[in-house]
């Protein structure tokens, strides 16, 4: 059974940083692709970035770009998204989610079966 537990979550000011954690166990093999997505009161919930953990292949929402990073631990059980220069539009639970698909996407949240219970980022202005 795949389980994902997300950790690192806060209230950070416009501006700041926050490392978002999601420890995953039960993966069988290295084929997962591990993605965050986030959803906003009122919103629908959005990809923000995906990462293969074979070959390390990524991908982001336009409006992470160049702001996030996205990389795996060395044992590929743990995936971090490294938020810089947060605005409050990040404001939003954010969860990730792990299904054995390849590329990643952050177009369909419905082709990820294991999702975690979720983080609460806020950021103020």
């Amino acid at each position: 059974e795949v389980q994902l537990v997300e950790s690192g979550g806060g209230l950070v000011q416009a501006g700041g940083s926050l490392r978002l954690s999601c420890a995953a166990s039960g993966l069988t093999d290295d084929d997962y692709a591990i993605a965050w997505f986030r959803q906003a009161p009122g919103k629908q919930r959005e990809g923000v970035s995906c990462i293969n953990l074979d070959d390390l292949n990524t991908n982001y929402a336009d409006s992470v770009k160049g702001r996030f990073t996205i990389t795996s631990d060395n044992a590929k059980t743990t995936v971090y998204l490294q938020m810089n220069a947060l605005a409050p539009e990040d404001t939003a639970v954010y969860y990730c989610a792990a299904d054995p698909i390849w590329p990643c996407t952050l177009r369909y949240d419905s082709v990820y079966d294991n999702w975690g219970q979720g983080t609460q980022v806020t950021v103020s202005s």
